[in-house]
């Protein structure tokens, strides 16, 4: 799971290097195809996030117990959110005439109830909450898991209706929207961890098969969306969500059979290395993309949109998971996560 945490943040680093560059005013008109990848890669980059972290949760419930759980989601997960955040904000309002977002005071307090106003920091509060209810709902009300996926189908198209209707639910929509993916990632937990099956998550031939409906229902997507534009490309996540959810777990299926295929022949090893340090690449990523950014165009004044977009991705993997070993060297660790209590003791001891 860590190849396919890593395909992930790359995939969110593309969306979110080449957004910024557009809204930097660079035209995108040479660059459609670009453009296009932008597009489907956002068809099935998130759910796979939740899918992933789905997954362990059994093993981490029976590691950990309910109140461990939580209180671990809250140091690796909640705390970041609120500190990055802080961190993010305060960053773009003292250079607030060099970036593209537009932040005043305000957005620290949406950092408490509407996380999609302070850009990607979002994933992080939902997939908290996600985690949070969904083993209150496992554990507490004794909910099995095929039906925490159908309680999570009717959250789902719950949110498509509230987004087709324009109704402002804060940070519920995307715990309505994301509910599902989670118990998805649970659900076929028992699937995949099951020995006999391992032959067919490694299977070259099955990951074959899955290819020809990926790239169908990738063109698709992007098809439908260029079709119907709307500004971050919803249109057929909100207004067709039964093919969206179709289109998304194909794509998270085919992702994952590829990482099983990478893992077998021990291949990218330095994917598996950014999987493991994808939260926090996630929460730094944009601070380093946006300063490069600003230094390739206003002092080398390097306006090449591929140049950008790649020197952007690789910073915005690289420099973060340098932040946090020099972090963990200087025992800063705080910067990205807190510790157990028990080891920070014994580490004061």
């Amino acid at each position: 799971m860590d190849y396919a945490r890593g395909i992930a943040i790359i995939l969110v680093l593309y969306r979110h290097v080449f957004e910024g560059i557009k809204y930097a005013g660079i035209s995108i008109q040479e660059y459609l195809p670009i453009e296009y990848a932008n597009i489907m890669f956002y068809s099935f980059r998130m759910p796979l996030f939740f899918i992933v972290s789905g997954f362990f949760v059994a093993k981490s419930l029976q590691k950990r117990g309910l109140s461990s759980f939580v209180a671990t989601k809250a140091r690796t997960i909640i705390y970041p959110y609120f500190l990055w955040g802080f961190i993010q904000i305060s960053l773009q309002l003292v250079f607030s005439s060099y970036v593209n977002a537009d932040k005043e005071q305000m957005h620290y307090i949406y950092l408490l109830y509407s996380p999609r106003q302070v850009g990607q920091f979002w994933y992080l509060y939902a997939l908290f909450n996600v985690a949070v209810l969904y083993v209150l709902v496992k554990i507490l009300l004794k909910v099995p898991v095929w039906l925490n996926v159908l309680f999570g189908l009717i959250m789902y198209l719950i949110s498509a209706y509230i987004f087709q209707h324009n109704i402002n639910v804060w940070f519920l929509s995307d715990i309505l929207h994301y509910y599902i993916f989670f118990a998805i990632g649970d659900w076929v937990s028992f699937f995949i961890n099951n020995a006999p099956n391992e032959k067919y998550m490694k299977s070259s031939k099955i990951l074959m098969l899955v290819l020809f409906p990926f790239l169908a229902l990738q063109a698709w997507y992007l098809y439908l969306n260029l079709q119907h534009p709307l500004p971050h490309y919803d249109y057929a996540e909100y207004h067709l969500p039964i093919l969206f959810l179709l289109i998304a777990l194909v794509g998270c299926t085919f992702i994952i059979l590829l990482s099983n295929q990478l893992e077998k022949r021990n291949a990218l090893q330095w994917l598996r290395v950014l999987g493991e340090h994808s939260l926090y690449i996630y929460v730094a990523h944009v601070v380093v993309m946006a300063g490069l950014r600003i230094f390739l165009m206003h002092v080398l004044h390097i306006n090449n949109l591929p140049v950008l977009l790649l020197s952007g991705i690789i910073s915005g993997l690289i420099i973060p998971v340098w932040m946090y070993k020099l972090a963990k060297k200087a025992n800063m660790e705080w910067l990205f996560a807190l510790k157990e209590k028990k080891r920070l003791k014994s580490a004061i001891q």
